[in-house]
């Protein structure tokens, strides 16, 4: 597993800043394999799509 905001493997470090910037915005790496993900913002939510896995979704 790793960070959604930050990308680096999840158990390492405390991720408290990556934790209060998760309650305002959207997922930025794939928390399976950590690479870079596309986030559409729109005014209803966001998506972000990993071009290895699956897409993720604020509804």
């Amino acid at each position: 597993m790793f960070c959604d905001q930050c990308g680096t493997p999840a158990a390492q470090g405390e991720h408290v800043r990556c934790a209060d910037r998760r309650a305002l915005e959207p997922p930025r790496y794939c928390p399976d394999c950590a690479r870079r993900m596309v986030v559409q913002v729109t005014p209803t939510g966001w998506t972000a799509r990993c071009s290895r896995h699956d897409e993720l979704t604020s509804r």
